[in-house]
């Protein structure tokens, strides 16, 4: 074909020369394109992946050029030792140069942009996976280029695929163990029945953290005896255990005080229940934690846990009232959707609906910012400094959380990394609503249904309403008799803890034991002396 256009012929020197020639052309104007034109241009855009793929690809890129431009020029011309020798060289070259593609742009560009999407969300399978998958799979990618330019050079591989059968077999007998405990952790994984920093009671009744699930095993802690234990991830899937993290991180903790009968009852039931809902880190309605907070708990060694308890306490009421009122925003905005999609949504309507999420947004802290992007607007939401904005009452909220005292090192970290988290979810979330709302095409009588999801997502994921049942309880479980001859009425305690995740699982102990030091210091000042704790 290229003899009719051609003054030579294809399988001479002078067309050698001449696809030298062509190219060198191409190969600058392809550095041209990819190092000043492209590049140029992603630099515009808003997110550098563009960018980072072009940075890893330029370079292979040419290189594949060149080379495949060689070894079409090299096929052309006579069979000869010589000549196939280079073709041969060129086709490894070009299979090199792929596989070097391919790996850069799964590492600095696939894995890379994965793990920043899976810091954003809950899941955890990306401190393992990824660090597993960035190591395995370029040097799966390289074993199979290094075949592939073996074959290239005319090398029989059958006897080496043989081989490689056989030892694969020998292998997985000899390691069945081993991947056992590795697609058991695969499993935990994927199912994310756990999360990094759950408390986890297992089998023989042992509370323990987790602290991490690996590729053969998973890593505890310990926080009775202080040391860390390495449990095999089959045994681990094969144990039934019991996640005190799940759902909430609520703990509920029950204990026992025994009293005098001869004693008001119900006055020291009431009184119970106060010091239990006066303490800063158990549940309850927080309006009537407030109303009480200062008639418990007056003691020098608890005074800096009490003042920053009640800011604490005042910081997360404030987030709750904002909370009610973007639900109550997102509630009614789902009755103008139902009511508007009868017929499908018209322009007006449309812009009603957007009005009425953007003031819903303005409560969260978030505001539509109009960009210009490849000749079209699009909309991104940005944070807007407002002091009672969602964001803004959320991080001053667990920032006075942080002061606490009784918070180690690992938990003001916890703590401030796990409301970030939660906030860039809802960004997320609100951002995706808002382009459905903004062009809801065929998904226009779906869009109600986005808004409860995301009501839901708030009301269940983000942060629950303090319940009803949270409420502690004091209960009268019947009487005891001592030795000499006395009776106590024996009172069970039930309340639950903020987050049983913090001090090393043991904020409960502590807790339960300031209740009882109070309930025992206020007895004796009511010279309720004849008690019992246990």
């Amino acid at each position: 074909m290229l003899n009719k256009f051609l003054p030579f012929e294809t399988n001479t020197w002078a067309f050698v020369v001449s696809s030298l020639l062509i190219t060198f052309v191409g190969g600058i104007l392809l550095y041209v394109i990819l190092f000043y034109v492209l590049r140029s241009i992603f630099r515009k855009f808003e997110r550098d992946i563009a960018l980072v793929t072009l940075n890893v690809s330029a370079y292979p890129a040419l290189a594949t050029f060149v080379l495949g431009v060689l070894k079409l020029t090299f096929e052309s011309l006579p069979s000869g030792t010589v000549i196939d020798s280079f073709e041969n060289i060129i086709t490894a070259g070009i299979i090199i140069s792929i596989s070097y593609w391919i790996v850069q742009i799964f590492i600095e560009v696939f894995i890379y942009y994965l793990k920043q999407y899976t810091q954003q969300t809950e899941a955890m399978w990306d401190d393992v996976l990824l660090p597993l998958l960035e190591a395995v799979v370029p040097v799966v990618i390289y074993l199979i280029a290094a075949f592939l330019v073996l074959r290239s050079f005319g090398v029989d591989l059958t006897g080496i695929w043989v081989a490689l059968g056989g030892a694969t077999f020998v292998i997985g007998f000899a390691a069945q163990g081993i991947l056992a405990n590795f697609f058991s952790g695969v499993v935990l994984l994927i199912d994310t029945p756990f999360q990094f920093g759950d408390v986890l009671r297992l089998e023989d009744g042992s509370i323990a953290i987790l602290r991490k699930i690996g590729v053969r095993v998973t890593q505890l802690y310990v926080p009775d005896k202080h040391y860390n234990i390495y449990i095999p991830n089959s045994n681990l899937q094969s144990q039934n255990i019991i996640n005190l993290s799940r759902p909430t991180a609520y703990y509920h903790h029950s204990s026992q005080v025994e009293v005098l009968v001869k004693y008001d009852m119900y006055e020291a039931k009431q009184m119970i229940v106060k010091i239990i809902l006066s303490h800063p880190d158990t549940l309850g309605d927080i309006d009537k934690k407030l109303e009480i907070f200062d008639d418990y708990y007056q003691i020098d060694e608890l005074t800096e846990q009490q003042k920053i308890g009640k800011l604490r306490l005042i910081a997360e009421q404030e987030v709750n009232y904002k909370l009610e009122e973007i639900q109550i925003g997102l509630e009614t905005l789902v009755v103008t959707l139902q009511f508007a999609e009868k017929g499908g949504l018209t322009q007006d309507e449309i812009n009603n609906v957007q009005q009425e999420y953007k003031d819903i947004l303005a409560l969260i802290g978030l505001e539509a910012i109009a960009e210009a992007q490849n000749n079209r607007t699009i909309f991104n939401l940005q944070e807007i400094r407002v002091q009672d904005s969602l964001i803004e009452l959320v991080r001053e909220w667990y920032r006075i959380w942080i002061r606490d005292p009784n918070l180690l090192d690992n938990d003001s970290y916890m703590v401030s990394e796990e409301w970030e988290r939660k906030l860039n979810l809802l960004k997320r979330r609100s951002q995706r609503l808002y382009q459905k709302i903004s062009n809801p095409q065929s998904e226009e009588t779906r869009i109600d249904d986005y808004v409860m999801e995301l009501n839901k997502w708030v009301r269940e994921r983000f942060k629950e309403p303090r319940q009803k049942w949270q409420e502690p309880q004091v209960l009268i479980k019947g009487t005891n008799h001592s030795d000499d001859g006395i009776t106590y009425a024996e009172f069970k305690l039930n309340f639950f803890v903020d987050d049983i995740k913090l001090e090393n699982g043991r904020r409960g102990d502590r807790v339960s034991s300031q209740i009882y030091q109070e309930v025992l210091q206020y007895l004796k000042s009511k010279c309720v002396n004849d008690i019992n704790i246990a």
